[in-house]
């Protein structure tokens, strides 16, 4: 029980996103079916409603069939602000990590989506505005990071601090304008879980989706393609 509760830590430990911790993850002691399936973080399911169009376009309850889908918040146990890297030319993937893709996001909107198909698979799904110039600039700070730090990386927000180790760039095809995709398996505590993440570029939007095995069990983790799909979908019609 103790190396789950410490894997389940580090979903806000290490990929420090808005309110992703918690996202799928079984509480110590309990059974990680029943989690997985009963909730996707610790808020309610989100039901649809009105808003900005980037509100809009977030993915709601109902949206997936064989998801449970929360609006995130922030998480109490997250730390505020952005993730500072040790190595300079990895910062773009830490800030990613943090509230925020950068800080040229106008508006950012978060959700938690919990799988009730794969036990234990958590994911992070944000949407943020941009100028354009800005999401294609983002887009190409992305794959200068990846391609730069393949021997991996630490970032410490706050008193939390993690490892990123085998950052390798992946294929994933997706509707979007252009995208970004790497896999690595972040370390805290002496505890380890695979992850990938995927930021796509969909005109000014851009897709910000992290998958995390808070289970430790998998050796490889993708963000599913039916969330991608969707998530895309609902972006270009409320556009």
């Amino acid at each position: 029980m103790k190396a789950r509760a410490a894997t389940a830590a580090l979903v806000p430990a290490l990929l420090l996103a808005a309110g992703c911790g918690g996202a799928g993850a079984p509480a110590p002691g309990a059974d990680p079916k029943g989690s997985a399936t009963a909730s996707a973080t610790s808020g309610a399911p989100v039901a649809p409603r009105a808003g900005t169009a980037l509100e809009r376009a977030a993915l709601v309850q109902g949206d997936l069939d064989g998801y449970q889908i929360s609006a995130q918040g922030k998480n109490p146990n997250a730390p505020q602000g952005q993730p500072q890297a040790d190595r300079k030319a990895c910062q773009p993937l830490a800030d990613i990590m943090g509230d925020k893709p950068d800080p040229a996001a106008r508006e950012t909107v978060d959700r938690g989506i919990g799988s009730q198909k794969q036990v234990g698979l958590a994911v992070s799904a944000t949407l943020s505005s941009y100028a354009e110039s800005d999401a294609r600039a983002l887009i190409d700070r992305l794959h200068g990071a990846v391609a730069a730090c393949g021997t991996g990386f630490s970032a410490t927000i706050g008193p939390q601090s993690g490892t990123y180790r085998d950052v390798r760039a992946t294929e994933y095809r997706t509707g979007g304008d252009e995208s970004v995709s790497w896999t690595t398996t972040v370390s805290s505590q002496g505890v380890s879980a695979p992850a990938h993440l995927l930021v796509i570029r969909a005109g000014a939007t851009v897709v910000r989706l992290m998958a995390v095995d808070v289970t430790a069990a998998r050796q490889k983790v993708e963000v599913p393609h039916e969330v991608t799909g969707k998530q895309l979908q609902k972006v270009r019609s409320t556009g």
